[in-house]
């Protein structure tokens, strides 16, 4: 048997990561195969079995799979092999419209990824609320289950104040230190708008330098679509883990996180640990750029700010922020993480195995 991996076109992380630990112990004597992109091979572990993102003989691997296991669209030319299965995890709880859903996306893009949505045979939901905008936002209409994310398992695990020490150590984060993780969504017009637009960071990472540097470090965590496109590094203050393998080791290692309209926020919430929301573009991200499935501002867990200077004051005064929040954080955690429970790879497990 041969179980193929896919993560975010060829990284060792998230969904598939989780799901390859549980099926490597549950199928010691199959074949566990990743697709990499060499500029992340040093994510991988040492034995851990690759082939690079694209090529001939990902093709090939790809259409001699027993089990495809992606957290996205395989977005290649290929085809299954009859009878095999193809679990689609993919990577987060949707607050902007996804597929076809969204407001505006490239001509041809999303006809070119319906062909990948047609050879899904299993799609993971990471609570109910989030089944029925996927099945219509990618037109499936095969099985969905309710399992939780893997990825998030780590977040509930008996050793995860342990692993939170040991991260925290390995990005020379002080004790004393509150670490921001900065997470800010992708902006479709950053990446597909004709000649492409420069990224430029919203977050007035001077000013936090100057502010809140020494007490507080700033870990920038960009989409995986938007890698390499920042440099921001060099301050003492100021991290780019961008190309760090797994998010949730960055979730276990914050102390606050500051985001937009990612995902990210519905995954942190497991934690329990404060949010910030740096809305600083939200009519147009909301009313133009992509759309939204609900309002943010009644739903989230945090405080809507809309300038750097507003950001910087919250960061300042978390506990205050947390207090005032406490009610909304607890509403948001029953809506959109019940399957959060540190069992999410096995039950996963258990369908896949039967």
């Amino acid at each position: 048997m041969q179980v193929v991996y896919h993560s975010f076109e060829g990284r060792f992380s998230d969904n598939p990561r989780a799901l390859y630990s549980v099926l490597r112990e549950r199928l010691p004597a199959a074949e566990h195969v990743w697709l990499v992109d060499p500029a992340h091979a040093d994510g991988f572990p040492a034995d851990a079995v690759t082939v690079t993102w694209g090529s001939e003989e990902c093709i090939a691997t790809l259409e001699a799979a027993d089990l495809l296991i992606a957290n996205t669209h395989t977005d290649l030319e290929w085809k299954k092999r009859e009878g095999a299965t193809y679990l689609q995890t993919w990577h987060g709880t949707p607050l902007k419209r996804i597929h076809h859903d969204v407001l505006w996306a490239p001509e041809g893009r999303l006809a070119r990824l319906d062909r990948d949505v047609a050879q899904w045979d299993l799609l993971l939901s990471p609570n109910p609320i989030s089944t029925p905008r996927l099945r219509r936002a990618f037109g499936f209409e095969g099985e969905v289950l309710e399992s939780g994310y893997p990825r998030n398992d780590v977040l509930s695990a008996p050793d995860r104040d342990e692993r939170r020490a040991r991260l925290r150590a390995e990005l020379a984060i002080g004790a004393e230190q509150t670490a921001v993780l900065y997470t800010p969504t992708w902006r479709d017009d950053a990446v597909f708008a004709e000649g492409g637009k420069d990224f430029e960071l919203a977050l007035d990472h001077d000013a936090f330098e100057r502010r809140l540097g020494g007490e507080q470090v700033l870990l920038l965590r960009l989409h995986y679509m938007l890698t390499g496109r920042l440099q921001a590094a060099g301050r003492p203050a100021v991290r780019d883990v961008s190309a760090w393998p797994d998010v949730a080791d960055l979730y276990l290692a914050a102390d606050v996180l500051v985001t937009d309209y990612s995902s990210t926020m519905f995954d942190f919430a497991v934690t329990g640990r404060p949010q910030l929301f740096f809305t600083y573009d939200l009519d147009d991200y909301r009313d133009r750029l992509r759309g939204f499935y609900f309002d943010l501002e009644p739903v989230a867990p945090g405080p809507l700010l809309a300038t750097n200077d507003e950001l910087l004051a919250a960061l300042t005064d978390l506990p205050a922020v947390a207090a005032a929040h406490a009610e909304r954080y607890s509403s948001f955690r029953e809506t959109f993480c019940p399957l959060e429970d540190g069992g999410a790879s096995d039950r996963v497990a258990d369908r896949l195995l039967g």
